[in-house]
């Protein structure tokens, strides 16, 4: 007859046997990485959400504009390009969504437009960061991911003009290039008193002046004020180019120029987006 002693020593080893006993399979591995959810469309016909970009080590604004009243899912997408100073946010203080809304109700087909925050005139200018880059290589995932179809046009204003440009050359697909007021440069001296390319070099690469063959010209519209300071660069640009819009109209660079060339502009894209 075993003693109560016994019998508590008994289970004590039993328990740490237990505990010792190798699993019978193998341990369990980490849980299952879900299933991507479906892209979601935006809901609103105006949206801004941070974004990190790598490609320019920074987080930017992505601000997405979208005709009211028009179901966003799957509609084409231009890309908006700021000018020096400005950033995402300021296709808003333009005036762009009530203007796209108003020209989709005059009958140009719905597209929706996508502005990013971006600098040192859109290009790498050696610095580590690289708009160029962050246009081509993240955006597309960033409006796929809100049921949108990838950028098949771009649109960019002074600074963003001549990001516009650049990205033209790498995307020969895009179905309209606009740009308003294009800060471009038709000298070194001129482009070095910006005091934003790393030197002649890199300017060279990128400077649109300088490689005008590659832009699309059926596909281009340019426009300018004729009292802008960029007025001789952009004419040299249509010189060369011959764009299937060209347009020279009284203005400044300002916004109240912008603001009255947006309907065209509009028009230009949506009519080449459809």
């Amino acid at each position: 007859m075993l003693s109560r002693r016994g019998l508590l020593a008994g289970s004590a080893l039993a328990l740490l046997a237990g505990c010792s006993t190798a699993p019978s399979g193998p341990p369990p591995g980490p849980p299952a990485v879900p299933a991507p959810s479906h892209p979601t469309a935006p809901l609103d016909p105006v949206t801004v959400q941070r974004m990190h970009s790598v490609a320019r080590g920074t987080d930017v604004d992505l601000v997405l504009i979208t005709p009211e009243g028009v179901p966003s899912s799957g509609l084409p997408v231009c890309l908006a390009l700021h000018g020096r100073g400005a950033r995402a946010r300021t296709f808003l203080d333009l005036g762009v969504p009530s203007a796209l809304t108003a020209a989709v109700r005059a009958g140009v087909p719905p597209f929706a437009i996508a502005a990013l925050d971006g600098d040192h005139y859109w290009v790498d200018v050696g610095s580590g960061d690289n708009p160029q880059r962050m246009l081509t290589e993240e955006v597309p995932g960033w409006l796929m991911g809100r049921d949108l179809s990838p950028a098949s046009a771009v649109f960019g204003i002074s600074m963003g003009g001549f990001g516009a440009l650049r990205f033209a050359r790498a995307h020969s697909d895009l179905k309209a290039v606009a740009t308003a007021s294009a800060a471009l440069f038709v000298s070194w001296p001129d482009a070095r008193s910006r005091k934003v390319f790393s030197g002649e070099d890199n300017w060279r690469a990128e400077e649109p002046l300088l490689h005008t063959g590659e832009l699309p010209a059926n596909r281009l519209g340019v426009w300018c004020g004729e009292s802008d300071p960029f007025l001789g660069a952009d004419r040299k640009l249509v010189k060369a180019v011959n764009p299937a819009v060209s347009s020279f109209s009284p203005g400044k660079h300002e916004d109240e120029y912008w603001r009255g060339i947006l309907p065209d502009v509009l028009k230009f894209v949506g009519q080449r987006l459809s």
